[in-house]
């Protein structure tokens, strides 16, 4: 029997590989990890968290012009950049130390470096060469950059959690739910914001009702959108820059951000010398076991790119671990797995949208709601909610569920309990209300949107 270092090799310290790490761990299993820059990964340094602290401090704007209206008298409302980012810097820096303190306690080794295979078994980091019995590939994405001229110019997300200053002026191309995102962020901090969208909607893949909510919504804040729009070439104007479009039309603007996607983060490691097969998009190919073709190494998370959330990654590292190391085969269970886009207005969904319960069922019966949230009667907010359920009638279940407005996220996270569960629109009806919030009008649907149809 080979004597490997380590049970585990774990090269990548997200969200995904961390839960790995620690659970083997804390089960007996000897385990290293390796991370080239942060713990905690894109969830931690350079997506959720940061992404969610800001998206609280661009609310505030509404937040205090909506008090006006509840009797409150604000004076000498001012926003400063700088200290934003020093205070979330150092909420991030408490989570590097909880992240570092966990492993540690686990009795994780941790290496600080990009790790490279040079073989099934042995790993080389931070000038030391060590072996493991099992490999696991935790890497996530990497923001994508299209290769035009003037792309040099070009920031991503990750650049702008760490600006100096607060831009006047931007462009963001892409219209997914990164884009909307910080389109809602730089626009609720004052900044005259467009959105750059090829298609001829924001949000692909979601269902079409929220879609059209949210253009309408965000234009009404003042984002200006441009759909069916592509950057053709960037180019230095003074100290600004020259966006030029596909059709001809030059924008100037202080900042270009580019949220078209991100990649799976493969390159490097040295997985492709060993023969570990990739797709085209350079995604590790895994099986049902998170195993790629090579037994000794696995992947998982977003550098798979099949379901690129934070909690599926964690989900994924704990299967893996129970089904290695416990024979306690739990795979994880990618249906009806509820997501947020916290935009302004948030929006959540679990579920099928209306065109997928359309090509999955024969008949399908649609609810909907919108109205104005009791908070903004004397707010003054020009901001309703949208309510969306979707059910299969043959059976009465719900099968999908979607939600943009204030508290969205919050909402649909319960609600996902109930799909889950195999809730029929009978067991929704029967369900007390708790008034007066809107959730309640989840459970208060009766009327049908549309006839039942194929």
């Amino acid at each position: 029997m080979i004597d490997y270092d380590y049970d585990l090799f774990v090269v990548g310290a997200g969200s995904g590989g961390v839960r790995a790490a620690n659970t083997a761990a804390n089960r007996g299993a000897r385990v290293a990890i390796a991370e080239v820059r942060d713990l905690g990964g894109t969830c931690v340094n350079l997506g959720c968290v940061p992404k969610k602290l800001l998206v609280y401090a661009s609310q505030f704007k509404d937040d205090f012009a909506a008090a006006t209206g509840y009797g409150w008298t604000l004076n000498n409302a001012a926003f400063d950049w700088p200290s934003l980012i020093a205070n979330k810097n150092r909420e991030i820096e408490r989570l590097h130390a909880v992240y570092q303190s966990h492993l540690q306690q686990s009795r994780v080794t941790i290496f600080n470096g990009k790790a490279q295979l040079l073989d099934a078994h042995t790993i080389a980091v931070a000038g030391t060469q060590c072996t493991a019995k099992r490999i696991l590939i935790a890497t996530g994405g990497w923001p994508f950059v299209p290769d035009i001229p003037g792309k040099q110019h070009i920031a991503t997300s990750n650049e702008l959690f760490s600006l100096k200053k607060l831009p006047k002026r931007i462009v963001i191309v892409g219209g997914g739910y990164i884009a909307v995102e910080f389109a809602s962020i730089l626009n609720g901090l004052g900044v005259d914001t467009t959105v750059c969208q090829r298609a001829e909607k924001l949000l692909e893949g979601f269902d079409e009702d929220i879609r059209d909510f949210l253009g309408a919504a965000m234009a009404r804040q003042g984002v200006k959108i441009l759909l069916n729009s592509d950057v053709h070439a960037i180019a230095e104007d003074g100290d600004a820059f020259a966006v030029s479009l596909l059709d001809g039309n030059v924008m100037t603007t202080d900042l270009v951000l580019y949220a078209t996607g991100r990649t799976p983060n493969s390159a490097g490691f040295g997985l492709e010398e060993l023969g570990v097969a990739l797709d085209t998009n350079g995604a590790i190919i895994v099986n049902g076991d998170y195993q790629t073709n090579l037994p000794s190494v696995y992947a998982l998370g977003d550098v798979t790119d099949r379901i690129n959330l934070t909690p599926v990654a964690i989900a994924e590292g704990e299967a893996l671990v129970n089904s290695l190391y416990f024979k306690d085969a739990r795979p994880v269970d990618y249906n009806n797995i509820p997501t947020a886009v916290f935009s302004q207005p948030n929006i959540a969904s679990v579920g099928l949208t209306e065109a997928q319960a359309r090509q999955k069922y024969s008949d399908i019966a649609i609810y909907k709601t919108e109205f104005t949230p009791i908070k903004n009667t004397l707010s003054g907010k020009d901001e309703n909610t949208l309510m969306k359920m979707i059910v299969e009638p043959v059976t009465d279940r719900v099968v999908g569920l979607h939600m943009i407005g204030a508290d969205a996220p919050e909402i649909i996270q319960g609600m996902a309990i109930a799909l889950r569960a195999g809730a029929t629109k009978a067991i929704f009806d029967s369900t007390i209300g708790v008034h007066p919030t809107s959730a309640e009008e989840f459970v208060s649907l009766r009327t049908l949107a549309d006839p039942i149809s194929g």
